[in-house]
């Protein structure tokens, strides 16, 4: 039980941070760019509990973690989210372009993190034994949570970064139609990528779209953040 409680504690703590980091950079590129909505509000802070979500960055990465370590005994997959930082995007000159680029902070951010993470890395080779084992393994988490938090979120779908991002870059009557979407959008996420996968599974059908595209996307990301740490992937 003593493992399992480190493990969880091991992966929680690089996936707060990530998500907190993620919203805190949406506030500052917003800021950056004319809007001090968030900075008004109080959400321009490294302070996790100023972005905490109850379900997103609590329940659902718990369920998540305990879950898989129960299962799998490893953890493969993680998943949560903040409270959104709040953006008044009519102050920006160009709203639409500014609001994407406000929504492609959070992704950037996740991936300097986890570049970041891989130079890490160098650090348990400075220290003895257990300490250099849980450093590592620390670092590995705080790596795979800001990769997983970054590719998901450029999926083109709102309210994800990446759906905000294709309606910055379409025409505006597309960009308009597409932007509707965002009153479904996290439906949509919820039934494709979770309870859909789930209800095939019960029936012996395989589908998982999280496993098809990150499974395949997450390990060259890695490696590509290894590699520009001076790691050999």
């Amino acid at each position: 039980m003593s493992a399992i409680l480190l493990d969880i504690l091991l992966a929680g703590v690089p996936v707060v941070l990530a998500i907190t980091l993620h919203e805190a950079a949406h506030g500052y590129a917003a800021l950056a760019m004319g809007d001090d909505t968030a900075k008004l509000a109080g959400r321009l802070s490294l302070n996790p509990l100023r972005h905490i979500d109850r379900v997103g960055t609590i329940i659902l990465p718990g369920v998540l973690v305990i879950s898989q370590l129960l299962v799998f005994h490893r953890i493969l997959f993680l998943f949560g989210w903040a409270k959104p930082v709040p953006v008044a995007n009519w102050k920006f000159r160009d709203p639409r372009r500014g609001m994407a680029v406000v929504a492609a902070a959070g992704p950037a951010m996740n991936f300097f993190l986890a570049w970041v993470g891989a130079l890490g890395l160098y650090l348990p080779g400075l220290l003895p034994g257990l300490a250099a084992d849980l450093t590592s393994l620390l670092f590995q988490y705080f790596i795979l949570a800001n990769l997983a938090l970054g590719l998901f979120n450029l999926l083109p779908i709102p309210p994800l970064d990446g759906g905000r991002i294709v309606v910055g870059v379409l025409p505006a009557p597309l960009a308009a139609a597409y932007a509707r979407l965002e009153r479904l959008g996290i439906l949509i996420v919820l039934m494709v990528f979770f309870l859909l996968p789930a209800l095939l599974r019960g029936s012996g059908i395989a589908f998982d779209p999280i496993q098809a595209v990150l499974g395949r996307i997450l390990p060259a990301a890695a490696n590509l953040v290894l590699f520009l740490a001076g790691h050999r992937a």
